[in-house]
């Protein structure tokens, strides 16, 4: 697969914005597991539908996520996101996202072009409805190729409720 279809999964995504339940901006670091691999910074985006499940204090929605490194790797995943909220302003988040990787370079290698993102989140919800969160992220095949290194990042996210 190539950068380009990418590219274009990532903007059709972002085209979607008329559904949206939340948009969500970030930006970390990454830390790739092999010693030869390039780390780097990152920005990224994540679109939260409309719950398909929601209760007293916890929610379940589709999501979809896309993620440039400055060296030039991509990621773009389609999955499942929940949240707890913890307390009137403090909540957790998780998802699972399994998509495309693309190394710029070999030496970021993550074993196949299929990755699974999992993340976990503590967040904050503002009195203006929209929120921040620092998150830990995790990328690995899940060992279904020969090698697994995985990436792991850390992200501080702003939330855009709509």
């Amino acid at each position: 697969m190539s950068k380009r279809w990418a590219f274009a999964a990532v903007f059709a995504l972002a085209g979607s914005s008329a559904m949206a339940q939340e948009w969500v901006l970030n930006a970390g670091f990454a830390d790739f597991s092999r010693e030869i691999s390039d780390d780097s910074a990152l920005v990224g985006f994540e679109y939260h539908h409309r719950p398909f499940h929601e209760g007293a204090r916890s929610s379940a929605a589709w999501a979809a996520s896309g993620t440039v490194h400055t060296t030039g790797d991509i990621f773009v995943g389609i999955g499942l996101v929940g949240s707890y909220q913890l307390d009137k302003s403090w909540f957790l988040e998780a998802s699972v996202m399994p998509g495309m990787f693309v190394e710029n370079a070999d030496i970021n290698d993550l074993g196949s072009n299929f990755e699974i993102r999992s993340l976990l989140a503590l967040g904050y919800e503002l009195n203006s409805g929209n929120a921040l969160s620092l998150a830990l992220t995790h990328k690995s095949n899940a060992n279904t190729a020969s090698i697994n290194p995985g990436v792991n990042s850390l992200l501080l996210r702003w939330h855009l409720r709509y």
